[in-house]
């Protein structure tokens, strides 16, 4: 290939990411009580777009500072977030179903869904992350984590990703300055993806990358699925410029 020929990969890092960046939005048929609590739950915790516009006014608490993870799957790290920092208002994003109704389930006993307490510093955003990163503020969101996402390992998905030159833009928009984005994966394609699309920018600087997950970061279930299979995380920490 000509040194002035782009690689196939550095072709991909140029296409812009598709409308849709997740899959299914549900598995299996949700149960009765699951529905329930997607029905009358779900509404009193979901974050508006009016109130995205406004995130700090969104909690019945007051907050110090925002943090937002994106894709949260069954939400064990999310729940961490939760209860560690109760001065923080956490924004969790996820479009699946089943993984939304099911850590909604931690907090809501059976038969409660409509009136059970919820945690006063959580809000879940139900939909594309890339919307809510257009309605937040400037500078709002003081961490943001995306761990073990789905990596969309063929080819022709690679622009499914949130990790995207496209994306790094958006997501530096809505950072606060020296904010923290970390990133985990056990998929050496999307790896490897990030690499590259890393060293391609000037937003964040990279402050660490490891194979052993850092102090202070809650593990969650897909990691341990990983390290039983015997693949290797990795765990970026990045810092907004």
């Amino acid at each position: 290939m000509p040194a002035t020929e782009a690689s196939p990969r550095s072709r991909k890092l140029d296409r812009p990411p598709v409308e849709r960046l997740y899959g299914r939005r549900r598995g299996h048929a949700l149960r009765p009580r699951q529905a329930r609590l997607l029905a009358h739950t779900l509404p009193r915790v979901r974050l508006s777009e009016t109130a995205a516009q406004s995130p700090f006014a969104a909690f019945p608490c007051p907050v110090r500072e925002l943090w937002l993870e994106v894709g949260f799957g069954s939400g064990e790290h999310t729940a961490e977030l939760v209860a560690r920092h109760p001065e923080v208002g956490i924004i969790a994003a996820e479009v699946f179903e089943n993984g939304i109704v099911s850590f909604l389930a931690r907090y809501v006993p059976e038969g409660e869904e409509e009136t059970a307490a919820l945690p006063p510093n959580l809000v879940l955003w139900p939909d594309d992350a890339r919307a809510l990163l257009r309605l937040l503020p400037e500078a709002s969101i003081s961490r943001l984590f995306l761990l073990f996402p789905d990596p969309w390992p063929k080819a022709r998905h690679a622009r499914r990703r949130f990790v995207h030159p496209a994306l790094i833009p958006l997501i530096a928009r809505v950072m606060a300055p020296r904010g923290e984005w970390r990133i985990a994966s056990d998929d050496p394609t999307y790896q490897a993806w990030v690499e590259e699309t890393l060293a391609g920018q000037d937003r964040f600087d990279i402050v660490s990358v490891s194979a052993i997950r850092p102090e202070g970061w809650p593990g969650t279930r897909y990691e341990a699925k990983a390290l039983r299979e015997g693949r290797t995380p990795r765990y970026w920490t990045l810092r907004r410029r």
